[in-house]
């Protein structure tokens, strides 16, 4: 009974679902909480009810595209999920659905199933990264990301610094750990140019408008 009224609502509310990228997060969010994946399978109930199988795999499609793209462009491993949704954006034009940055969590978290490095990564309290090469970030990597994220870049000296001084208080054995695992993966880039001639290392996710980029890799 409670699966044909949920049918019943999907059928009633189909168009608002395909059309309307808020009503669709609220009805994905609606499905999560009674534990029903609409996109198991695109063969499935869901997909033949609503249509929206095909719009997330075409949109994974288009995921993985602008994610590699990124990638060509010197952006490491990671793109902010509202980058990466304003790429896709760009990608499609015109044509079909509008798509949120929802839309674009939904298929990388199927994207995630194929084992190709995709994947949302948690950064600080607010930032949410889309993984475009395989691996996980560990706990010092998140954090140097974290601490990252007002300026676009960390110093050594930065975590190197007591707790109590702003700093993460780490020995220099695990921040030069840390810091070359990440310009290894490509997540990071040195900057000897700084007018206070300290180094820098500058995370490409973050690179805006506000932070700018290196003055000299």
């Amino acid at each position: 009974m409670f699966r044909q009224s949920l049918e019943a609502f999907a059928l009633k509310h189909r168009e608002e679902v395909r059309r309307d990228p808020v009503f669709r997060a609220r009805f994905h969010e609606m499905c999560r909480r009674v534990g029903v994946d609409p996109l198991a399978s695109n063969k499935g109930v869901w997909a033949q009810l609503l249509g929206i199988g095909d719009f997330y795999y075409e949109l994974a499609v288009q995921v993985v595209e602008a994610g590699m793209r990124a990638r060509e462009e010197g952006a490491g491993g990671l793109v902010e999920l509202g980058a990466l949704a304003a790429r896709v954006r760009a990608q499609r034009g015109g044509a079909g659905a509008p798509v949120t940055e929802d839309d674009v969590a939904q298929a990388v978290r199927k994207l995630g199933v194929l084992g190709g490095g995709f994947g949302l990564v948690r950064v600080g309290r607010s930032k949410t990264f889309v993984r475009s090469v395989p691996g996980e970030l560990n706990l010092d990597q998140n954090a140097v990301l974290a601490r990252a994220e007002g300026d676009g870049w960390v110093t050594r000296a930065a975590l190197l610094a007591p707790a109590g001084e702003g700093g993460e208080g780490w020995g220099a054995e695990r921040v030069d750990a840390c810091l070359q695992q990440l310009l290894a993966e490509g997540q990071a880039l040195v900057d000897d140019g700084a007018p206070d001639g300290e180094r820098r290392f500058w995370f490409p996710c973050y690179w805006n408008a506000s932070a700018g980029a290196p003055t000299a890799a």
